[in-house]
């Protein structure tokens, strides 16, 4: 097996699984893109073994601490494995991320399950080249479903991979119906945006929804309405639901009326939206942030930073005095403390004393791994503003 020696102090030797250009010593055995290499330290140790991309700044991604094949048997042990954990998490409704990259083994492979529909992600070059051994390991797992790809994330431009989207087993993937958390939704495993629904808000969604009795709602960034539409069916007064995706507002609409909600969806650009009802001197009981994220890698957090401190700072001059604010943050680049503080920079600014009450994560099927920081990407907070009149 070819492979590649690891130089002192790299992160592998501190628990991570990834290998950055800058950290190889040499490679040995003329390793090519997409194949299985073996990972050595500089004396000669053992590392195990990693799926390899020159093209990459990622150049090694490790797949296990001992020899491994990536064969038909691999896949199907750690879809296996994936398959048992979840089961062991009580969800009510087979609506799960069923596989999350490394921190189920499998580096640049994410796999959402609904019910008997699944959607598959490859990010990765050696992931992406054994693509019909994961889809056949799916169907030896779960038997006769479907499986769609959708693989339209820019992440795999890193890897030299193209775009590419469609039905990759089964019959042809019409939307159909789901209920979550009591809600029925419509979905659209080729069209709808990321994989279907935001599964890692599903529980924050529901935490929101307790909020909401007798309470005038604006829900920003709503997507498809998901905390909208918890928040109408946990008795709000009034729901606005704000996002610049007209598509995301026919959405958001049409999931209201299927559940007999109501829900006002605005299309409209956040910021203005927000900068309109300050003039107007709109106010709101709960107001819900939920982002897409405003960087991409580090070099753009100082510029993300500053479009969550702006509306960070609208958003709280629209409460109520005891009003709730509950804001999250899905970029790993900007880390938890980071934008706990921009927040409270923003409350200082705002002349708002806001106490803590609870604070978020992803779902428990997005599971993290303790020194791949990268496995844990969604924070969040849920605060109350106490003060400041």
């Amino acid at each position: 097996m070819p492979g590649l020696v690891i130089k002192p102090r790299s992160r592998i030797f501190h628990g991570h699984d990834w290998v950055y250009a800058s950290e190889v010593q040499k490679a040995f055995g003329n390793p090519q893109a997409g194949d299985v290499v073996s990972l050595k330290d500089f004396k000669d140790r053992p590392l195990g073994t990693a799926i390899y991309n020159p093209s990459s700044q990622i150049v090694a991604r490790r797949i296990s601490r001992r020899k491994q094949e990536l064969d038909a048997a691999f896949f199907e042990r750690r879809i296996e494995r994936a398959l048992w954990l979840r089961e062991t998490m009580g969800f009510s409704e087979q609506i799960y991320r069923l596989v999350w990259s490394e921190a189920d083994g499998m580096p640049g492979v994410v796999v959402d399950r609904y019910g008997q529909h699944f959607v598959l992600q490859t990010l990765t070059l050696a992931m992406d080249q054994r693509k019909d051994l994961i889809v056949n390991a799916l169907q030896s797992v779960f038997g006769e479903i479907v499986v769609v790809e959708r693989n339209d994330s820019a992440v795999r431009k890193a890897e030299g991979l193209e775009i590419a989207t469609g039905v990759v087993a089964g019959d042809k993937a019409e939307p159909f119906e789901i209920k979550v958390n009591g809600i029925y939704q419509t979905i659209d495993l080729l069209e709808g945006q990321k994989t279907g629904i935001f599964l890692d808000q599903l529980d924050n969604y529901a935490a929101v929804g307790r909020l909401s009795k007798d309470k005038a709602v604006l829900d920003c960034f709503c997507n498809q309405g998901g905390f909208a539409l918890h928040a109408a069916k946990g008795g709000a007064e009034s729901v606005v639901a704000v996002d610049i995706s007209a598509g995301a507002v026919a959405s958001t609409e049409a999931n209201a009326e299927k559940n007999g909600l109501s829900v006002k969806a605005v299309q409209a650009n956040v910021f203005d939206f927000l900068k309109e009802a300050e003039t107007a001197e709109k106010k709101f009981d709960l107001v819900i942030l939920d982002p897409p994220s405003f960087t991409k890698n580090r070099k753009g957090v100082s510029g993300a930073m500053r479009g969550y401190k702006e509306i960070h700072l609208r958003a709280l001059k629209l409460l109520n005095r005891g009003g709730i604010l509950s804001t999250y943050c899905c970029s790993h680049h900007v880390s938890e403390k980071e934008f706990f503080d921009i927040i409270c920079d923003a409350s200082v600014d705002a002349k708002r004393t806001l106490r803590v009450i609870d604070s978020h994560t992803q779902r428990r099927d997005h599971p993290v791994i303790a020194t791949l920081p990268e496995t844990h990407y969604l924070k969040g907070f849920t605060f109350e503003a106490v003060g400041g009149f």
